[in-house]
C-alpha cells in the first residue's frame, strides 16, 4: 500500500475496512448525504513498526520519513476516509476494556451527539507470535449491535 512500509498494520486495517464497505455500499461508494465516522481500535497499535523503530534507534540508524506518517493509527483511519470520501468523524483508542465494546460505546457516543450517521468499527491487533487479527463492522442506520 502506498505510504506505508515495513509492517502490515495499515495494509490490513484498508482491507477489512474496504471489504466492509463494499458489502454495505458495493462499488458506488457511500452516499453523498450518508456522514460516515470511523473509529478504529487497538490496544497494541502498529507493533511491527514500533519494533523496527526501536531496533533501527538502537543500531544508531536512522528512521525513514514513511515512519512519521504512520507511527500512529490516525494516518491509515484518514487514508480510509480520503480514499473513500467518508465524511465523519475519525476516532482511534486504546481499549481499556473488551476492545469491542469500547469501540461501539464510542460508535454510539459519534451517532447519538450526531456527529455521524454511521460509524466504520475496526478493531486490530498485531501479536508477537500470532498473524495480525481484525475485523470490521458498520454501525449504523439505527440499528444497534
Amino acid at each position: 500500500m502506498p505510504g506505508f512500509v515495513h509492517s502490515d498494520f495499515a495494509p490490513v486495517v484498508v482491507a477489512v475496512a474496504e471489504r466492509c464497505l463494499r458489502r454495505g455500499y458495493g462499488s458506488a461508494g457511500v452516499p453523498a448525504g450518508v456522514r460516515t465516522g470511523i473509529v478504529l481500535v487497538s490496544a497494541s497499535g502498529d507493533l511491527a513498526s514500533a519494533r523496527h523503530v526501536r531496533a533501527t534507534v538502537e543500531a544508531g540508524g536512522r528512521i525513514g520519513p514513511l515512519f512519521f506518517f504512520q507511527s500512529v493509527p490516525n494516518s491509515v483511519a484518514g487514508h480510509l476516509a480520503a480514499r473513500w470520501n467518508l465524511r465523519g468523524p475519525v476516532v482511534c483508542l486504546s481499549p481499556t476494556g473488551d476492545p469491542y465494546t469500547d469501540g461501539v460505546a464510542e460508535a454510539d457516543l459519534l451517532r447519538d451527539d450526531g456527529d455521524a450517521d454511521e460509524v466504520l468499527l475496526i478493531l486490530i491487533e498485531q501479536a508477537p507470535d500470532k498473524p495480525t487479527e481484525a475485523v470490521a463492522v458498520l454501525l449504523g442506520g439505527g440499528a444497534r449491535p
